[in-house]
């Protein structure tokens, strides 16, 4: 039986739009790693109370288990590096080992494919994690570009189980709060030593060597860190245990994604693949199970082609990262729009006006009310979903969209992550039109709903409450 493609898919639809607007809940045959299509597989929605848990990396300690819902690879090889160095537009030709870095990917016209965390483990050794696009990017380039590694797969846990197992190399997880240095002293019977952000450590954890990467998430100080699968009970029952007089609180998916939100965290962009000739032999490549092939766009706002949806680094604030010393996929379109002085997109926090927030749960509580798209609490970004909500001020649209969506119990707000205009300012009042433009094709037909004009207060991302003092201690940055 011949291996369907994400190409099939497109042509199958008739072209990349129908294909992004449609819904894929009902489609056969996709692999239990994306379907149902949630981020967060496996790990309870909460252990306590979600609240409660998003509480945690404020007022104590949260640990976070992040061994199921990332995909991974194992890039190992005396070319590694140089694979590496030849799809990053940040500069991965000086890294050493123990350190790890942001994994910036674009295609050559220098839009956006992905970004993940790289970690350098050993000398020719490195492992990729986070959301697939981009590591899906470096295993084709592994596969066929005629390089000297070989390229390890592994996968998300399945996300309905239905008796399928679920097995890893490694577990992974996160202690954080202003509480976690404490914690982490107590499990490994002494200081960890002065580990710079995003530079690794060990640790011992009831007699069970991990290693670990110095952290931090929404403003609060700890350490990412993974050890043999076959360990995972036991650490993670020690880390409980030394835990209570911290405070200790499990996170569960709902108040996982929150941290998104307040860490000012873009979680996915579309990746810039389902156009161009030069992307056609990828996407015959990938599989039509892939991520890449479930993805829906989502939100009020439609454009007529789909590079409308496709972003830049500079539109994530990630210009100051991409390198002019080293050759990468993308590096002449990237110099040529930073030369050109094209404005890029800001990164910013949206803040939902009380009112207008509860006159749309007013208006999902009214029988026979507008059709409106509901509002998922706490999280609207637990799908597959690829969020795009059209902004305007003043009646007239802004450049950008408002993405994902959470309410988080530290600000009492709703956030919405967005991309704006250069032009908007902090403090100003813009518009948020929120609903369903719908689309798609065949059977697979998103519906259209009623649109609700949601005002929002343009803030900084990460959120200032959280910024202010996660930045004056150096907690909060950005991997190089």
């Amino acid at each position: 039986m011949t291996t369907r493609t994400l190409e099939d898919l497109i042509t199958d639809a008739g072209g990349p739009l129908n294909l992004l607007r449609a819904h894929s809940y009902d489609r056969v045959g996709v692999s239990p790693d994306v379907s149902p299509p949630l981020i967060v597989p496996q790990v309870p929605q909460e252990f306590s109370l979600w609240e409660r848990e998003a509480r945690a990396w404020r007022e104590s300690v949260a640990l976070m288990d992040q061994s199921h819902h990332m995909p991974g690879l194992f890039l190992e090889g005396p070319d590694a590096q140089k694979l590496l160095t030849s799809l990053a537009c940040n500069d991965l030709s000086r890294s050493r080992p123990n350190s790890a870095h942001q994994l910036i990917c674009v295609n050559e016209d220098g839009q956006l494919i992905g970004d993940d965390i790289v970690f350098h483990l050993e000398e020719n050794l490195f492992s990729i994690y986070g959301v697939p696009f981009a590591l899906d990017w470096v295993r084709f380039h592994a596969e066929t570009g005629g390089y000297d590694v070989t390229a390890t797969y592994d996968g998300r846990s399945p996300v309905y189980s239905n008796g399928h197992p679920a097995s890893r190399p490694n577990f992974r997880y996160q202690i954080q709060g202003p509480l976690a240095e404490a914690l982490i002293e107590k499990l490994n019977g002494g200081p960890i030593g002065n580990v710079k952000f995003f530079h690794m450590t060990e640790i011992t954890i009831a007699g069970v060597r991990c290693r670990a990467l110095r952290h931090g998430v929404a403003g609060a100080i700890g350490l990412e860190l993974w050890g043999p699968w076959e360990h995972r009970d036991l650490v993670r029952d020690t880390i409980i245990e030394a835990g209570r007089e911290f405070d200790l609180r499990l996170v569960g998916g709902m108040s996982y994604l929150i941290t998104a939100m307040e860490a000012g965290w873009y979680q996915m962009v579309l990746p810039a693949i389902y156009t161009g000739a030069s992307m056609a032999g990828y996407r015959k490549w990938l599989r039509s199970d892939s991520m890449e092939g479930v993805l829906r766009l989502a939100g009020s706002l439609q454009h007529g082609r789909v590079e409308d949806y496709y972003r830049t680094p500079y539109d994530l604030g990630y210009g100051k990262f991409v390198g002019a010393n080293h050759e990468y996929i993308g590096k002449d379109a990237l110099t040529e729009l930073r030369e050109s002085g094209q404005p890029a997109l800001n990164k910013v926090t949206l803040r939902w006006n009380p009112e207008d927030t509860a006159g749309l749960l007013t208006e999902m509580l009214t029988p026979g009310g507008k059709d409106v798209r509901a509002l998922h609490l706490p999280c609207m970004a637990d799908k597959l979903d690829l969020h795009f909500d059209r902004i305007s001020n003043g009646g007239t649209d802004i450049a950008g969209n408002s993405a994902y969506t959470a309410y988080t119990p530290n600000e009492r707000a709703v956030l919405s992550i967005a991309l704006v205009d250069s032009s908007v300012e902090i403090g100003e009042e813009i518009v948020i039109h929120w609903g369903e433009a719908g689309g798609g094709y065949g059977d697979s037909i998103v519906p259209a709903t009623d649109f609700v004009e949601i005002r929002a207060v343009v803030s900084p991302a990460p959120y200032a409450d959280v910024a202010r003092e996660g930045y004056r201690k150096g907690l909060i940055g950005t991997a190089t």
